[in-house]
């Protein structure tokens, strides 16, 4: 049986970041389409499988997971010998690793959340944007860049000089970034950071996503 990856069509979220890794590791998958505009999310068939409501979700042949974090864990380590290796081995690598995973989840993702609440949500929900409210968060974000500007002037990556789920967990509010026009990954005084985000956006799987969606079984 075939896994199945119950998302919106969106790559925006854990819902890209989920077919990503997918893509990287030549999973296949089916995808099941959950229509979020009729709320089927929060259908008595689809909360017996996730609880919160919330997607993305998956089906391993009976094995429910959901959180897009935990699924990319358990997509790696299950099928950890094909495709692209995303979480290193050896204790000190592993403890990098977990540690780098603790920067994304403690601080790169709250400050991200709040620009991408006071500029996408906010006008998607038809209220007005408050530019200082914006300015302010966007300080808030910028000092954490300067940290990741730091952090990458010694190492390719956020957890060393291998790619990994870290880095690829950076791109759930990628598409949000895009849509509120506000580029602050790619500035030239942070050379480091820009140089990280291009190439992690740049892979081919996730412009392929950006293009079409999800879709289901990778080639």
């Amino acid at each position: 049986m075939v896994l199945k990856l119950y998302a919106p069509q969106s790559v925006a979220g854990g819902n890209g970041i989920v077919a990503l890794v997918l893509a990287e590791k030549q999973i296949p998958f089916e995808f099941v389409q959950i229509d979020m505009a009729s709320k089927q999310h929060k259908s008595q068939e689809f909360v017996a499988m996730q609880p919160f409501g919330q997607v993305p979700a998956i089906d391993d042949n009976g094995f429910i997971l959901y959180e897009s974090r935990a699924i990319c864990r358990y997509l790696e380590e299950k099928y950890r010998n094909q495709g692209t290796k995303l979480v290193p081995t050896g204790s000190k690598a592993k403890a990098l690793f977990e540690q780098a995973a603790s920067v994304e989840s403690a601080n790169f993702h709250p400050a991200v959340m709040k620009v991408a609440e006071e500029t996408v949500f906010k006008r998607r929900q038809g209220f007005p944007v408050d530019q200082a409210v914006v300015d302010k968060v966007l300080d808030e974000f910028s000092a954490k860049l300067d940290v990741y500007e730091s952090i990458l002037g010694k190492q390719k990556y956020i957890a060393g000089d291998e790619l990994t789920l870290v880095d690829f967990f950076h791109l759930f509010y990628a598409q949000l970034m895009v849509v509120a026009d506000i580029d602050v990954m790619t500035k030239k005084s942070r050379p480091n950071v820009a140089r990280w985000w291009k190439e992690i956006t740049s892979r081919p799987a996730w412009l392929k996503l950006k293009e079409h969606g999800i879709k289901g079984t990778v080639n």
